[in-house]
């Protein structure tokens, strides 16, 4: 068929369905702008319901959103006189071959289904799997959104993190504070102990139970390690690590303990020196 003949054709069959074109067209218009207004209410309405994990919301979004987009391409392809049972056939022989060829992208979606399921992360949590850590900020159909904490984007495939083992560090309420410092052989344990304590009862976020302690940890080659524990509320953690680990140093100088450091001694020894004899000999 010649050129001018297919457009012939094509002219004719647009006047003769002029109005199933049209509202095909229609059809495929209200379902784009219901896909965007589902997947808006659900990621708006969801966060904000009562015992309903946000977690899912960015899910079920997606979903819904190529859910419609189906449903109104299947109605549009009805208008123009294609059989539904058709339609379902050619998008089941589709979804076969698309399948077979998106297997990586299909193991993104199984597992994105079971992270949203088993929950080892929720939004807000800070985690580490597999090298992957940050702060969780969505997790999609595809991928999971995290931002690091020096506030880079990362987005990481669902089956990276699924196939990992997830430490999550925002799960639990409450979280373990150890403070290493050394001190000199020649420095008062008991004292150091005594100035370390002082440190964690006098902080308010410190946890009475378990309450904190001070240890000897270990004997060094040239400093004595004391391990300052306790146990603080998990979003308090890194504030006070730091603040602990500052005030360990100031109240180690003030109470006169010394902080050792790495010295090396050197003695020179000439090489033509005369070995001096005893007064005795």
């Amino acid at each position: 068929m010649q050129a001018g003949e297919l457009f012939s054709v094509s002219s004719e069959w647009m006047l003769n369905n002029a109005m199933a074109v049209i509202s095909a067209i229609i059809v495929v218009i209200i379902g784009w702008i219901a896909a965007g207004f589902a997947a808006r209410a659900i990621s708006n309405f969801l966060p904000n319901s009562r015992g309903i994990d946000k977690t899912v919301a960015p899910l079920l979004s997606q979903v819904a959103r190529y859910g419609v987009l189906v449903i109104a391409i299947v109605v549009a392809a009805s208008q123009l006189g294609v059989q539904t049972a058709s339609i379902l056939a050619v998008l089941g022989a589709a979804g076969l071959a698309i399948a077979l060829a998106l297997q990586g992208t299909l193991s993104n979606i199984a597992a994105g289904v079971m992270l949203i399921w088993l929950r080892p992360m929720s939004i807000g949590e800070y985690i580490d799997g597999k090298g992957i850590a940050g702060t969780v900020v969505e997790i999609g159909l595809f991928a999971t959104r995290l931002r690091t904490a020096d506030g880079v984007f990362v987005m990481a495939p669902n089956s990276q993190l699924w196939d990992a083992a997830i430490t999550n560090y925002s799960r639990e309420p409450r979280r373990r504070l150890d403070v290493r410092v050394g001190i000199s052989y020649d420095a008062d344990i008991a004292k150091a102990r005594k100035t370390l304590m002082k440190i964690a009862n006098g902080d308010k976020r410190v946890l009475p139970d378990p309450g904190p302690a001070v240890y000897v940890e270990n004997l060094g080659d040239s400093a004595v390690t004391m391990l300052l524990r306790c146990w603080v509320p998990t979003p308090d953690y890194w504030d006070t690590l730091f603040e602990f680990t500052e005030k360990a140093k100031l109240g180690l100088d003030k109470d006169g303990i010394e902080i050792p450091y790495n010295k090396l001694d050197i003695n020179l020894v000439a090489a033509n020196a005369v070995p001096v004899k005893n007064e005795k000999d």
